[in-house]
């Protein structure tokens, strides 16, 4: 199948914008719960009157600042409650939210303020605000620029107490769906960031039709609650916020994906989960180490044996009854335990931002969470096709989602049409030309196919394409992904652009590596034991089972086990964890040459 449409569902009605539901839920139900914050240890209801009331006081604060209709206003925080809330605000005065990552560079940092134009910016702490300030004088649009932590959201909101509701309303209703609602900077894995317009029809128009569509049932669970910790500087993220006001699902937010998550989710106890492939590769690998540790390593893989098998006899309508019982009994045992690492109340999650891979999808769905793939970009506001709960078929990534449509080009290209699809490149014609075919379709510069249901499997990025000197197409993704969900391997990034054969570059995961050397006595840290014949031996299983997905053509013959971890930090990912690939080619072009010397 060459292009496949969703019918739509339903329709925006002419009037809708971002901001209806939190007035409309204040007046017409003040006191029901909209969010949970973290205070002191505990989770804090917040009611929809109570965030009504911070959304119109920040937004008083921002009309008594000069802040006009259009007017861009950056936003540079982790995930937290008080991103939401500004988010919002700006949108309640028709402005542009510009969200920057938190871990962005000063170069980084100026390039987004400077090219979006932003009147104004909200920093989280300290550290942010200096990196702000640093660049401040290359920046003449630039003025008031608040912290969150301190006092000056109670000062912006003080300042703007003399400014009536009356007019906060009128900005409100000023705000139409075909006015700009943020500018979202790509990860600019090959250069500098570009602008994506997104407006309030296509943010709106991809909620309203992810939730009549893939996510419906889990949108209409009753007590249905989520742990937002992606930060909501993606575009995934932020369309979850967006999903979550609209379906009247309650949101908690957490700062970051490391070891205290866990703790936050045990005590949130969320109904479904949103994360990356690398979170359910960690809840995997941990219960896995844990069982190791205590002796019960062989239960584990045969639990884990048996819920994959579960999963896959659920495809085929056959479940025997042998498996059902050993499943009934690794439920009790082993399922239990490790659902309960997530809070123990979730049955469904939503991944996206990589390939999960199947066997860890068959995995999670045999246990009880069923992990629903999606596939979306920045550029279409996120999701534009998602499995469902209903008709989930584990490998793709879904069908489109309503009112939307896939066609594959004559190359593989995967082109994308739609409401969610973005205007345009902020201030880049030239780029935004080059985004579209003739006819309006944009070009993902992914490469995927479609099956005779219309379920799309993406297959690689076609500007990642390596070509041996054989003449082989390769296409990185499908072995890099298999490979990456090893225990032991942190990333990979496969190379081999006019050589002989393929090879990889990896890296170790250092909580697995601790883990591995208790158990194997080792000492010394991984730079020390890139070349230890016991490790080599333990990575040579990741690659023999990634090579198990591909032709002997696209196989890993040689790799080599780099001494430190890819990171944003390092300069070899972006914040949204996609490799700079000619960053890393350049940076590790010895290791890479060494591979090839003889």
């Amino acid at each position: 199948m060459r292009e496949y449409t969703s019918p739509a569902v339903t329709e925006l009605p002419p009037d809708a914008r971002l901001t209806n539901t939190v007035f409309t839920r204040a007046a017409e139900e003040p006191d029901a719960v909209m969010f949970r914050r973290l205070e002191d240890g505990q989770w804090r209801d917040v009611t929809c009157a109570e965030f009504h009331r911070d959304v119109v006081r920040i937004a008083k604060g921002l009309i008594a600042a000069g802040i006009e209709h259009g007017d861009r206003v950056a936003l540079m925080s982790r995930t937290r409650y008080e991103w939401t809330v500004i988010d919002y605000a700006i949108w309640t005065i028709g402005g542009v939210t510009v969200p920057i990552f938190d871990s962005s560079s000063e170069e980084q940092v100026h390039w987004i303020l400077s090219d979006s134009g932003s009147k104004a910016a909200f920093v989280e702490h300290g550290d942010h605000a200096a990196r702000v300030k640093a660049v401040a004088d290359r920046l003449p649009d630039l003025g008031e620029v608040w912290q969150i932590e301190g006092d000056d959201l109670t000062r912006l909101a003080e300042s703007g107490a003399e400014v009536a509701d009356a007019t906060v309303e009128e900005r409100r209703l000023a705000t139409s769906l075909d006015d700009l609602a943020t500018l979202i900077y790509t990860s600019g894995t090959t250069g500098m960031p570009k602008g994506c317009e997104l407006t309030q029809r296509n943010l709106a128009f991809d909620v309203m039709s992810v939730n009549s569509g893939p996510m419906r049932e889990v949108f209409s669970t009753p007590g249905r609650s989520t742990l937002l910790f992606l930060p909501l500087a993606h575009s995934l993220a932020r369309i979850i916020q967006v999903g979550c006001v609209e379906t009247k699902t309650v949101m908690g937010h957490f700062p970051s994906t490391g070891p205290d998550l866990l703790d936050a989710l045990a005590s949130f106890q969320p109904r479904f989960l949103l994360a990356v492939p690398r979170v359910f590769e960690k809840v995997y690998n941990k219960a896995e180490q844990k069982a190791i540790a205590s002796g019960r390593g062989k239960i584990f893989r045969a639990a884990a044996d048996t819920a994959i098998a579960y999963s896959k006899a659920l495809d085929s309508g056959r479940v025997g009854f042998g498996l059902r019982l050993r499943h009934a009994l690794f439920r009790v045992l082993v399922y239990g335990k490790i659902l309960a690492a997530v809070g123990g109340q979730a049955t469904h999650a939503v991944s996206g931002g990589s390939a999960l891979g199947e066997r860890l999808g068959h995995f999670f769905r045999g246990i009880g969470l069923t992990v629903l793939e999606g596939y979306g970009l920045t550029e279409t506001s996120a999701p534009t096709t998602a499995n469902s709960p209903a008709d989930n078929r584990i490998g793709t990534v879904g069908r489109p989602i309503p009112g939307t449509s896939i066609r594959i080009a004559e190359d593989g290209e995967v082109l994308v049409k739609g409401d969610h699809v973005m205007r345009g490149y902020w201030n880049n014609p030239k780029a935004t030309e080059e985004a579209f075919t003739e006819d309006g379709w944009y070009r993902s510069g992914d490469l995927g196919s479609l099956d005779d249901d219309g379920f799309l499997r993406i297959t690689g990025r076609k500007k990642e394409i390596i070509v041996t000197s054989g003449g082989k197409n390769v296409a990185p993704a499908v072995i890099e992904d298999r490979i990456r969900g090893h225990a032991i391997v942190s990333q990979c990034m496969v190379v081999g652009d006019n050589r002989k054969f393929v090879s990889a570059l990896i890296t170790i995961d250092p909580e697995a590596f601790e883990f591995w050397k208790q158990q194997n006595n080792k000492t010394g840290t991984i730079a020390e034991l890139v070349d230890d014949p016991d490790l080599r031996a333990l990575v040579q299983q990741a690659v023999d089972d990634g090579n198990r997905a591909v032709s002997r053509a696209e196989s890993v013959r040689k790799f080599a086990i780099l001494p430190v971890d890819f990171s944003e930090a390092g300069g070899q990912m972006t914040a949204s964890l996609k490799l700079k690939r000619h960053v890393i080619a350049k940076q590790f072009s010895a290791e890479i040459e060494a591979l090839y010397a003889e």
